[in-house]
């Protein structure tokens, strides 16, 4: 559900996925929910690490993210790991199928959101980084850090 300026309501985020992985572009896709897992959402109860998307049979699924059970649904509670189903346009799933041949290549959700009260997952593709990349970014990172803290010191002086 968006908030009063219009803004998505973020559910859930992937953040080692920047980390572990070189983003390439992103997809906005929508969701195929049950009743009980939309309450844990709007309560924010979910959880994307080492969740994945995968395409089978022309059709996008998300494999592997957590969405815990709903306390007042009872019996009705499905399987928190469970595949769910994206909604994508066909063209969009054919031309990410074509990437997702080539060696490398993986579908990876970097958030969880609501925009307009419907529940909308951000798909990246993505290449994973090696060693050697990940302590590139560590070391750019800690560069801005001292960056920003020197800054700082020099505006106080």
């Amino acid at each position: 559900m968006a908030d009063e300026r219009g803004e998505d309501k973020v559910v859930a985020t992937n953040r080692k996925a920047r980390h572990l992985y070189h983003v390439l572009e992103t997809h906005e896709a929508g969701l195929v929910l049950l009743g009980p897992e939309v309450k844990s959402l709007r309560a924010g109860r979910a959880n994307l690490v080492d969740a994945y998307a995968r395409i089978r049979r022309g059709e996008c699924i998300l494999v592997n993210a957590h969405i815990s059970p709903y306390d007042q649904a009872g019996r009705e509670n499905p399987d928190p790991r469970r595949e769910r189903k994206l909604l994508l346009h066909k063209p969009e799933i054919r031309r990410l199928q074509g990437k997702l041949n080539e060696r490398g290549f993986t579908l990876v959700p970097l958030r969880l959101y609501f925009k307009q009260g419907r529940a909308k997952v951000e798909l990246a593709l993505v290449k994973g980084k090696r060693q050697v990349d990940k302590r590139e970014t560590i070391r750019r990172r800690e560069e801005e850090r001292s960056l920003r803290r020197a800054v700082r010191r020099s505006g106080r002086g």
